[in-house]
């Protein structure tokens, strides 16, 4: 990211919030409370549900927020996954905190059909429009592997926006070329085959690690992933700037996580990109790349024990 451009916060506020009603709870401060979507349904399901979408620079990005007084936790995923990998946390953690995921331009529901080329800078300046959207002053951003690349730089452009970070499975500087090349070697086998078996098993490899349960429902996404999406996931991910000289600057508490068996992110970026955060801490659980969903037990205990120890569980203007 180039020095001097800093993110945009403005998201469009266009979306009918028919399905939000909110509270007022003091002069300055509000609580939102909202019918539960498909993916944190509570009770019996609604034969009709209004869809959560903010339209913020020029996307229409779908989201989920469970609402409530506590601190607000906004999940950023990864390349080529969406915001259900989270489903762990948020059950975990909704009890506390006010959980909101989202699906990042070109992913999940908030795909088109065809998606115009985009950079981690346009998603991360979406990250920060959310936040505007959602009339969120500060939150604790979480993400996994490029999600996480999102909050380190919204943590650069805006630290009054960012109370905490939690970066899972992720690293500072981009991709080496030999493993930007061989990622579009995969992704031209991917296209040409319609994702045949043998890329499909190594993307569950990269991402998932081998013989977890859960991994044919992926495959199922990855099969339905446009061309245009994927190529465009690809150039972004090839176009990843390099922050490793800028997180010096951040000041908000930092937990690095990390999956023993990560063959995505060698542990050596993670522990490089820890080092260069001020006070940072790091913890390595058993898993790979998308830890906090394959493994989600020892990460929901480390996040849960880092927030108590820097007394996150209350929104700052109630504290």
């Amino acid at each position: 990211m180039a020095s001097g451009d800093p993110l945009n916060d403005q998201g469009q506020r266009s979306v009918t919030r028919s399905s939000m009603i909110y509270y007022r709870c003091s002069s300055n401060s509000l609580a939102l409370v909202r019918p539960a979507s498909d993916g944190f349904a509570a009770g019996k399901p609604r034969e009709e549900k209004e869809v959560p979408y903010a339209d913020v620079n020029g996307q229409r990005l779908y989201y989920e927020d469970t609402g409530g007084f506590g601190s607000a936790i906004v999940f950023s995923h990864g390349l080529l996954l969406d915001s259900t990998i989270f489903a762990p946390q948020v059950a975990a953690l909704r009890d506390s905190y006010r959980c909101i995921v989202w699906d990042e331009r070109g992913h999940g529901k908030s795909a088109t059909d065809t998606e115009p080329g985009y950079s981690y800078n346009d998603s991360a300046k979406d990250l920060s429009g959310l936040l505007s959207f959602l009339d969120i002053d500060s939150a604790i951003l979480v993400g996994t592997s490029k999600g996480a690349f999102l909050g380190m730089s919204c943590a650069l452009a805006h630290p009054q926006r960012v109370r905490a970070l939690v970066l899972i499975g992720t690293q500072a500087a981009p991709r080496e070329p030999a493993t930007l090349a061989g990622y579009r070697q995969l992704v031209g086998k991917w296209i040409r085959g319609h994702l045949p078996d043998t890329v499909a098993t190594t993307m569950e490899h990269i991402i998932l690690g081998p013989n977890w349960p859960g991994a044919t429902a992926w495959k199922e996404k990855w099969r339905a992933i446009t061309a245009s999406n994927l190529l465009s996931a690809i150039d972004a991910l090839a176009r990843q700037d390099d922050i490793s000289e800028k997180i010096s600057s951040i000041n908000a508490p930092t937990l690095v996580i990390h999956g023993d068996a990560d063959t995505a992110i060698p542990l050596a970026k993670a522990q490089a990109m820890k080092e260069a955060i001020p006070n940072a801490e790091m913890v390595v659980v058993a898993g790979g790349h998308a830890v906090s969903l394959t493994n989600p037990d020892p990460v929901n205990a480390v996040m849960a024990d880092f927030f108590a120890r820097h007394h996150l569980i209350a929104r700052e203007e109630h504290r």
